[in-house]
Order: structure tokens, then C-alpha cells, then sequence
């Protein structure tokens, strides 16, 4: 196993550990009453935290029918876990604030009395008040985290958001000015995402009249033989000048070659390290689309290469680039690249991830400038993991281009 998926794996695996504790210790220690209710709760912990540590071992394993029902209930539940914590830390960290405030008021209190006081007795403690107080407060904390959790799962599988913006581009002939590209990217196809929302999506897509359409990676999930027919919904998409994919890294996962065939079979262009000119004899420009950042770590395969994309072509042009990932944009835009389209990090997806992606990413979510030369990073048309969206709603994204 890799390093880099080894140190994941062991990270989800501690995060799946520590959560699990602090709901066990702020959640079913207050609610459950009772040797057998907790002994239940515990076997569910433990067993998830399992799942989660050894997932991909695990589903493995599975035939096929099975690993599908483990991978959605152990994502859902992850899901729901974090908005548990999520509620439950900030009700702790609320009532620590207030804590500290009190004690902060109460010195000052304390130092201008003058008069000396006899010691007295601490006041009782009220057990069965703390009790119901504790209760309540977990109650409280439950109902709040589940109430963000069918949020999340409300905003995930809702039509994704429009996100329109205009971007210049100084060297777009005067004819092109004012075209349009509509990206999709990180669809996720899979276990959750599959025919209806794929309809939806594509209808979406259509009504925006895009004059290009451009699927930037990560679009499934599994091969090609299990979600070849929901993907094959793209092959109704509407434009001017057509439909235009590049690989991401799950797209690596699920099959990079037989995807691309079957993308191939559907009327959809794939640019692997390539260019094509969009236009016609009254203007054009060039769309350049490289492989996965990542890609060429896998055994056997190339990836990225910028070099080869923009090879034998002329620096004078219009160019926009298609990269999954939002990486190496300062390189491409000190080789002549007008505009980089992107996405991947899904805007960090779940509240906390949403703020610290920004740590991981310099362009994480929407438009960048270096130069003269702009990115958009998309925060994604779907999801991957817990079927929910916290904080980073989907969106479609409509570039329009500007002389």
C-alpha cells in the first residue's frame, strides 16, 4: 500500500477512534441507561470505527451486492457522526466561553470586597438537577446534529447551484467574445449518485445554452460496467461546440482507459495532454486538457504532462485549460494560459473541512488571478464520501469569456 494511502487510511482511522469516544462520552452516557442500550451503542462504535479504519480492505473482500450497502451506510454514518460532534463540540466549547467569563467576572468582584467573610461550606451539589441539565443538553446537541446532518444530505442531493461570471481574456478574437462554457466536474457517480440526478443534472446543463461543455474528472465512482448507464445521460448534452472531459483522479480509480472509450463512444471529446481549436475560420482558441495531477503515480500510467498539451502550439492564441486538480496553475499561466478550469477540492464539501481547505489549497474555491492569466476552482457538481454538503453547496459553473 502506498504511503501517502496508508497515512489517509490511518488518519481516518484515528479521526473514527477519537469521535467515537467523545460521542460515547457526551452523547450515550447521558441518553442510554442501561447495560444492554450501551453495550449496543459501543458493539456500533466499535464496528464502525472498524469499517472506517479498514475500509477499503474490507469492501475488497465483499461481493460486490454487499460492499455497495457497506460503503453507503458506513459514508451515511460518518455523515451523521460528524454533525454529532460538530453540534456537541460547539455546545462544549460554549459553555466553556461561558465559564471563563464568569470566572473573569467574578475576581474583580472578589477583590473589592473589603470586609473580610468566614469560610463557609460549599453549596450542595444538586445531582439529580445536574443530571436533567446534562440530558437536556445532550438532547439538545442530538437533535441539532441531526438537524444539520439532513440538511447537509437536503443540500447534497438538490439541484446544484448556478454560479455565472464573466472573464476576460485579452487575446480572445473580438468573434468569440461573449462564449460561454458550462463545467460539471466531480459528479461522483456511484452508490448515491446515479439515473435521476444525471437527468437532472444534464437538463440543468442544457437550459444554461451553453456554446461548450467542459466535464472536468473525477466523474465516477466505479466502472464502467455498473455506471455506464447513468453516465451515458452526458451523451444529451447541448452545445454550440461540444463536450470536452479530462481525467481525475478517482476516474484513475474506476479505469481511466474504459472510461475514456466509453466517454468516446457517447460523442464526448477526451483531451489526454492535448489541445483542439475551438472556433471556426472567423476566430478561435485553443482548449488544452492534461491528465490527472496525480495520475502518473499509478503503475503503468502517464499523467500529468503541460509540456505535451501545449505542444506545436502557437503562444499567440487564446487558451483555456482543463486540469482536474488546481495545481501547477503559476507554471501553465507563465506558458501562455489565458484560463485554467478546475475543482477537486469540492470547496471543502463538510463543515470544518470548508474552513481549513484553504490551508491545503492556495486557488480552493472560486476565481484567482495571477498575472494576466485567471482560475476558477469549481466546488463541484456532487459529492464523494457522506452523502452531504455543509457549508459548500454544489454549483454548475457558466464561464463567459470577454475580449
Amino acid at each position: 500500500m502506498p504511503f501517502r494511502l496508508f497515512s489517509f487510511s490511518l488518519l481516518i482511522g484515528l479521526g473514527a477512534v477519537l469521535g467515537h469516544l467523545y460521542l460515547y462520552r457526551r452523547l450515550v452516557r447521558q441518553l442510554l441507561h442501561g447495560r444492554l442500550p450501551r453495550f449496543l451503542a459501543i458493539g456500533v462504535f466499535v464496528l464502525m470505527t472498524g469499517v472506517l479504519g479498514f475500509r477499503r480492505t474490507l469492501l475488497d473482500a465483499l461481493p460486490e451486492g454487499i460492499a455497495g450497502t457497506v460503503t453507503m451506510a458506513t459514508y451515511t454514518w460518518m455523515g451523521v457522526a460528524l454533525c454529532l460532534v460538530i453540534a456537541l463540540l460547539t455546545l462544549d466549547v460554549g459553555r466553556g466561553l461561558v465559564a471563563v467569563v464568569r470566572r473573569l467576572r467574578a475576581r474583580p468582584a472578589a477583590a473589592a470586597a473589603e470586609v473580610p467573610r468566614e469560610p463557609s461550606e460549599p453549596p450542595a451539589v444538586d445531582e439529580e438537577r445536574r443530571r436533567f441539565l446534562g440530558q437536556a443538553l445532550a438532547g439538545g446537541a442530538f437533535v441539532a446534529g441531526g438537524g444539520l446532518a439532513a440538511y447537509g444530505s437536503w443540500r447534497a442531493f438538490s439541484p446544484p447551484l448556478v454560479t455565472e461570471l464573466a472573464v476576460k481574456i485579452p487575446k480572445l478574437p473580438k468573434a468569440l467574445d461573449g462564449l460561454s462554457i458550462v463545467q460539471l466536474t466531480d459528479i461522483h457517480v456511484g452508490h448515491f449518485i446515479q439515473q435521476r440526478y444525471m437527468d437532472a443534472l444534464v437538463q440543468q446543463t442544457n437550459a444554461l445554452r451553453p456554446d461548450l461543455v467542459a466535464i472536468t474528472g473525477d466523474l465516477v465512482d466505479g466502472d464502467v460496467h455498473s455506471l455506464g448507464g447513468f453516465v451515458s445521460s452526458l451523451g444529451r448534452l447541448k452545445s454550440r461546440f461540444g463536450s470536452y472531459f479530462v481525467t481525475g483522479n478517482h476516474d484513475y480509480y474506476s479505469g481511466d482507459d474504459e472510461w475514456t472509450a466509453f466517454l468516446q463512444s457517447l460523442g464526448i471529446q477526451v483531451l489526454r495532454n492535448r489541445h483542439v481549436s475551438i472556433g471556426d475560420a472567423g476566430g478561435s482558441f485553443d482548449l488544452v486538457g492534461v491528465d490527472d495531477w496525480s495520475g502518473g503515480r499509478r503503475r503503468n500510467k502517464k499523467g500529468y504532462d503541460l509540456n505535451l498539451a501545449l505542444q506545436g502550439r502557437d503562444p499567440d492564441r487564446a487558451s483555456v485549460l482543463l486540469a482536474h486538480q488546481p495545481a501547477n496553475f503559476k507554471v501553465a499561466a507563465e506558458r501562455g494560459v489565458d484560463l485554467q478550469v478546475s475543482g477537486h477540492t469540492h470547496g471543502g464539501q463538510l463543515a470544518p473541512m470548508t474552513l481549513f481547505i484553504g490551508l491545503a489549497w492556495e486557488h480552493s474555491a472560486g476565481l484567482y488571478r495571477h498575472a494576466d492569466s485567471h482560475i476558477y476552482v469549481s466546488r463541484g457538481c456532487g459529492f464523494w464520501g457522506p452523502p452531504m454538503r455543509v457549508g459548500s453547496p454544489p454549483e454548475i459553473v457558466k464561464l463567459v469569456l470577454t475580449a
